[in-house]
C-alpha cells in the first residue's frame, strides 16, 4: 500500500503513537508522519505509507492552519495549560486591557516574525532534545527563527471572568509554535498568556473535515474499502504536467537515470517540474527540465 492518508490525531497520542498504531492496523512497517503535534493537540496529521514516505519532508514544509484558544494572565513553563504555573496577573492588570488592545497585539504578529522556540520542544541542541533538558531543569539560550504567519483570524474575545479567553485561527509556515505565539501575545500585552487548546485544521490539501480517526481506519480496512481514502503518490503532484514515455525509455526510467530532451515532444519550460510515467503508465517520479535533459528530482518507482 503506497500513498498518503489524512488521520485525525486524537488527544493523548503523540504523532509517533499514531504511526505505531497505523503500522499495527496495516501490518506495514514503512509508515511516517508529516509534522509533530503535541499530545494535547488534535487534528490533521497526514500519514505517508510505503513509497510515499519519501514525501514526509515535502509535506512537513507545507503551509498549516491551526485553531487555538489561549488564556490571558497566566504563564506556564510549557507555554500551555499542561505545565506548571509560573506567574498569574492580577485582576487589576487584566481589567485594564481593552478588546482593541488585544486585537492590535494579536494582529501585530501577522507576517514574518522572529520566534524563539520553547524549551519544551523536540528541537535538538548538541544532540539533546530541548524538552529533555527542560525536564532536567536545564534552560539554554535559543536562537530566534523567522516564521511567517500568513493570516490570523480572531473569532472570539472574552475578557470577562477571572481568566480572559481568546480564540483565533492562524495560517502559518513550517516551524511555527502556536503556544509560543500565544505566549508572545501575552508578553506584548504585559500580562502573559498560555495556550488552552490547539486543533490543526489543515495541512496543504488535507482538511480537518476529511480526517479519519484510527478506529475508522480499522473499520475501513475490515470492510476492504480503505484504499479509496489513500491518495496515490502521483496525485500529490496533480498540478504538475504529466508525460508518458515510449517503452524504449522504460529501462533508463526504472534505473532512475536522466532522460534526454528528445524523449518527448511535449512543450515543457526549462526549470519546470513534471510527473513522468513509463509506457505502462506507472508513475516513476518528479523530473525537472534542465537545458540538457530531464533530471530526476524525486523517484518513487524503486
Amino acid at each position: 500500500m503506497d500513498g498518503v492518508i489524512n488521520i485525525y490525531k486524537e488527544k493523548g497520542y503523540t504523532s509517533h503513537d499514531v504511526v505505531a498504531k497505523m503500522r499495527g492496523i496495516l501490518k506495514q512497517r514503512k509508515i511516517g508522519h508529516t509534522g509533530t503535534l503535541d499530545p494535547d493537540a488534535t487534528g490533521v496529521l497526514p500519514v505517508c505509507i510505503g513509497k510515499a514516505t519519501k514525501l514526509c519532508d515535502t509535506l512537513t514544509d507545507k503551509r498549516k492552519t491551526y485553531r487555538t484558544t489561549f488564556l490571558l494572565g497566566k504563564i506556564t513553563d510549557t507555554q500551555d495549560i499542561s505545565g506548571t504555573v509560573l506567574h498569574e496577573a492580577s485582576a487589576e492588570q487584566l481589567e485594564s486591557i481593552s478588546e482593541k488592545q488585544v486585537r492590535d497585539a494579536i494582529m501585530s504578529f501577522e507576517g514574518i516574525y522572529e520566534q524563539i522556540p520553547p524549551m519544551y520542544s523536540a528541537l535538538k541542541v548538541n544532540g539533546k532534545r530541548l524538552y529533555e533538558l527542560a525536564r532536567a531543569g536545564v534552560e539554554i539560550e535559543r536562537k530566534a527563527r523567522s516564521v511567517e504567519l500568513y493570516s490570523i483570524i480572531i473569532s472570539a474575545i472574552n475578557l470577562q471572568g477571572e481568566t480572559p479567553e481568546i480564540t483565533m485561527e492562524v495560517s502559518c509556515s513550517k516551524g511555527t509554535y502556536i503556544r509560543t505565539l500565544c505566549y508572545d501575545i501575552g508578553e506584548k500585552l504585559g500580562v502573559g498568556a498560555t495556550m488552552k487548546t490547539l486543533i490543526r485544521t489543515q495541512v496543504d490539501r488535507f482538511l480537518l473535515q476529511d480526517a479519519l480517526y484510527l478506529s475508522q481506519v480499522e473499520q475501513l480496512r475490515d470492510a476492504g474499502s480503505l484504499e479509496q481514502y489513500i491518495i496515490p503518490i502521483d496525485e500529490m503532484f496533480h498540478t504538475y504536467s504529466k508525460i508518458m514515455l515510449h517503452e524504449n525509455w522504460d529501462k533508463p526510467l526504472h534505473n532512475g537515470n536522466r532522460i534526454p530532451l528528445e524523449a518527448t515532444d511535449e512543450e515543457i519550460e526549462q526549470g519546470e517540474q513534471i510527473r513522468v510515467y513509463d509506457s505502462d503508465n506507472h508513475f516513476i517520479g518528479v523530473y525537472e527540465k534542465t537545458s540538457v535533459c530531464f533530471s530526476p528530482v524525486k523517484i518513487f518507482f524503486a
